[in-house]
């Protein structure tokens, strides 16, 4: 059997695609699958997508990227399943969705991490947001023959248009990727608190920089933030880390407390908790807003600390702070919790079958 996998951006880049499907290619190879698959955005113009700036190189990219869907077009009747996560075209109708499912005629599994259904396009494109087309995504659910979504908010949208939804959580690779990898640290260090994610989730950050202020009036420590861009701030406890696949469960495993803070809106509750299970994985205490899946991921006190304005976050990285003891309970607990739910060794059964009858 082939499945043609469709999804925006070029292979090993995106963390929505790393941890959703493509640490998943040996298990379907090795369930006798074979892959195809293809990028919106090829490697050159990717580079520049969410640079400010650089329009004609990214019209140029859309027509590419127009382009070699068109191309794949010929490579559809061949496959067995249509992969598609997120969408085929960044922008416009949902013309490609429309002829593989009813031209076509093929079994189309659309997957998804993100409440794309609602506007929120990054600042650095936001002149192309209106071109979007956000109300494709209940057309794609109702054209499918499965859905598979991050968490059960995604799933109660998705099973308006189509009652084959499946919850297929974001994953983590704890034996080949996520390895523990910790190091003996002086004792006389500061402690470093840490935060990673893309440009686009920067803006929640801006929830703890004051009470970052706050602490460290008290405690010594360095703020670690691992990004593809910096935070358009300066603080003297503020150290900028460039997101790099090589190295970045070093700079992770470098983390005392890992810090996931969101708004409580309707985007944010579609979130996966990708970066709670990140820092969970790799054996960080972490602390999360209460939003969305974070509070099925993290039971507080337990496996985690939960914090939802300025004066809890506060309290809680003081207790991570003063609390060597603390830090080992809550991470060695967050670690088993990703092993035993969040792992791709648990859910590698749940995504296989998405596949099957």
């Amino acid at each position: 059997m082939k499945i043609l996998f469709l999804f925006p951006y070029p292979l090993e880049q995106a963390p929505s695609q790393r941890f959703r499907f493509e640490q998943y290619f040996a298990a379907l190879l090795k369930e006798g699958y074979s892959i195809d698959s293809q990028s919106f955005w090829g490697e050159y113009y990717w580079k520049v997508l969410y640079k400010k700036g650089n329009a004609v190189q990214k019209a140029w990219g859309l027509v590419n990227g127009f382009g070699r869907r068109l191309k794949v077009l010929g490579r559809v009747p061949s496959a067995d399943i249509i992969f598609i996560h997120r969408e085929v075209t960044p922008v416009g109708p949902p013309v490609f969705e429309w002829l593989i499912a009813k031209v076509f005629r093929k079994k189309v599994i659309f997957d998804f991490d993100d409440a794309i259904w609602l506007p929120n396009t990054s600042e650095s494109n936001k002149i192309a947001g209106w071109l979007k087309w956000h109300s494709k995504t209940g057309n794609i659910c109702q054209w499918s023959w499965k859905v598979s979504v991050g968490n059960s908010y995604l799933a109660n949208y998705a099973k308006q248009f189509n009652d084959n939804v499946v919850i297929n959580p974001t994953t983590i690779d704890t034996e080949h990727h996520h390895r523990i990898n910790k190091k003996t640290k002086p004792t006389n260090d500061p402690i470093v608190i840490g935060w990673t994610g893309s440009h686009s989730t920067l803006p929640y950050l801006d929830i703890l920089w004051s009470v970052l202020e706050e602490l460290a009036k008290d405690e010594k420590f360095c703020f670690r933030v691992i990004s593809n861009q910096p935070p358009l701030v300066n603080y003297p406890w503020l150290e900028f880390t460039p997101w790099s696949k090589e190295t970045e469960i070093d700079d992770l495993a470098a983390i005392d407390i890992g810090v996931m803070p969101l708004t409580d809106d309707k985007w944010s509750k579609g979130k996966c908790g990708f970066k709670a299970l990140q820092y969970m994985a790799l054996e960080i205490s972490t602390i999360a807003s209460p939003v969305g899946v974070n509070k099925d991921i993290i039971k507080d006190g337990i496996n985690g600390l939960m914090a939802t304005n300025a004066q809890e976050w506060l309290s809680a990285l003081k207790k991570l702070a003063e609390s060597t003891a603390l830090r080992t309970q809550l991470s060695g607990e967050g670690r088993r919790t990703v092993e035993k739910t969040y792992s791709v060794k648990a859910n590698t059964k749940n995504f296989l079958e998405l596949f099957g009858k």
